[in-house]
């Protein structure tokens, strides 16, 4: 009696995985009746790496509308970004302030 083995090839099986990107946010700059238009700028020149013309009109968007996108970044660098700015402007005594949402 003779035994036969057949070899049945084996399946290779790939997954490749999709990294998603990281979910943006927003930092949203809100607008106060009580801060300085120039502090405002200086801010935005200073945390977010904005030209002058653009963080003026920044904030005047802001000042017109109530609010405006400053930027958008991965969540992590978007809380830090605002959370400089809330630092600088509470530490000159301003009531400025710039919040995170997350980008539709």
């Amino acid at each position: 009696m003779s035994t036969h083995t057949t070899q049945t090839p084996e399946l290779e099986v790939i997954t490749k995985l999709k990294a998603e990107p990281p979910k943006l946010h927003k930092v949203l700059l809100l607008n106060d009746d009580y801060t300085p238009r120039e502090f405002v700028v200086r801010v935005l020149k200073a945390v977010f790496r904005i030209g002058g013309e653009t963080a003026y009109t920044i904030m005047m968007t802001a000042h017109q509308k109530g609010s405006c996108v400053v930027s958008v970044y991965p969540a992590q660098i978007a809380e830090t970004k605002a959370n400089e700015a809330n630092a600088m402007s509470q530490d000159a005594g301003h009531p400025l302030q710039f919040t995170t949402e997350p980008e539709e």
